[in-house]
C-alpha cells in the first residue's frame, strides 16, 4: 500500500517553494569585514594617492615608503590574487594582473588602464577602506550558491531548537550498528538524528531550486534507503525537501513520496515538529 494517496502528493507539490534563503542568506559581513581587515593598513596608505593631482608622484613616494601595499591593489577592480586574473596589456602580451605591481610603470599601467586614476580624483571616493568593503560585499554574492547548500539545514536546525528539540546533526550510520548491517554498502552521514523515547529519527534534508539529473538520483537512493533503515525496530528514515526544481524531476519524487512515510517540506515540517514534542 502506497505511503501516501495521489491527493496528498498533488497538495506536497503545490506547497514547494521557489527559494528557502534567510535574510543571512544574502551577505556574509562576518567574513566581509574580516577580509577587509585583512587588508586595512594597506588601504589606509593607499588612501595617500586620493585626490593627487600628480599621481605618478604619489605613487613613487609610496613606493619609496613601502612598495608592498599596491600589492593588495587588485581589490580595487574587484579581483584578488588568488583567481590569478589575466589581461592582455596595448602590445598584445598576455599578463596576470598582479604582475602589474611589482614597479611604479606597472602600478601606473593599472590605474590609467583600469581608469582609476580618474575614480581617484573623484571628491566622493575618500577613504579606500569604505570603497573595499563596497567591492567585498559585491563579491560575496558569488558566495551565495556555497552558502545555499547549508541554509536548509541551518534553518531546519533553528526551528529544532526553537521547539526544544535534542538534535545531533551529520550523523554516520556506523554509530548503530543495526543501521550499517542493512544499509551494507550504502552507508551515510545523516543531516540530523532526532532520538525520543520510542523511536531514533535519522533525518536527511535538501532543498533544489533548479533540476537536474541530481534529483532523480537522490529520490532513487532515499527510495531504497527508507525501506531498509523502518525495517530495524526503533528507527525512522524521514526526508525533508523542498524547492522547486522537484517540478523536473516530479515523476522520481512521486515515486519516493510514495515509498517513503515520513517526507515533509517547508510547510509540513511543523507537523513533524509537533509529532516529535510528544514524546
Amino acid at each position: 500500500m502506497p505511503a501516501h494517496t495521489q491527493q496528498q502528493f498533488e497538495q506536497f507539490m503545490s506547497q514547494l517553494k521557489e527559494t528557502n534563503a534567510t535574510l543571512d542568506f544574502y551577505c556574509d559581513f562576518q567574513k566581509i569585514s574580516q577580509n577587509v581587515a585583512d587588508i586595512a593598513i594597506s588601504l589606509n596608505m593607499l588612501n595617500y594617492l586620493l585626490g593627487k593631482s600628480d599621481l605618478r608622484g604619489a605613487v613613487e613616494a609610496l613606493w619609496n615608503r613601502d612598495k608592498r601595499v599596491f600589492e593588495v591593489m587588485d581589490i580595487l577592480i574587484a579581483t584578488r590574487k588568488k583567481d590569478n586574473k589575466m589581461f592582455f596589456d596595448e602590445n598584445g602580451q598576455f599578463r596576470t594582473i598582479h604582475s602589474l605591481f611589482n614597479s611604479v610603470d606597472g602600478v601606473m599601467e593599472f590605474l590609467t588602464g583600469t581608469g582609476l586614476d580618474k575614480v581617484f580624483q573623484k571628491p566622493e571616493i575618500k577613504d579606500l577602506v569604505d570603497y573595499v568593503f563596497g567591492v567585498e560585499t559585491g563579491l560575496d554574492t558569488n558566495a551565495r550558491k556555497n552558502r545555499s547548500g547549508n541554509i536548509t539545514e541551518n534553518l531546519i536546525g533553528r526551528l529544532f531548537t526553537k521547539a526544544g528539540i535534542a538534535y545531533r546533526s551529520q550523523v554516520s550510520s556506523n554509530e548503530f550498528p543495526s543501521i550499517s548491517n542493512v544499509l551494507g554498502a550504502d552507508q551515510k552521514v545523516f543531516d540530523f538524528v532526532v532520538k525520543t523515547k520510542n523511536k531514533t529519527y535519522l533525518i536527511e534534508v535538501n532543498f533544489y531550486s533548479g533540476g537536474g539529473s541530481k534529483l532523480n538520483e537522490v529520490a532513487r537512493s532515499y527510495t531504497d534507503v527508507a525501506p531498509k533503515v523502518n525495517s530495524v525496530d526503533g528507527f525512522e528514515f524521514v526526508w525533508i525537501t523542498d524547492g522547486k526544481g522537484w517540478e523536473s524531476a516530479r515523476n522520481k519524487l512521486q515515486e519516493a513520496f510514495a515509498a517513503i512515510p515520513n517526507v515533509y517540506n517547508l510547510t509540513t515540517i511543523n507537523d513533524f515538529i509537533n509529532n516529535l514534542k510528544k514524546y
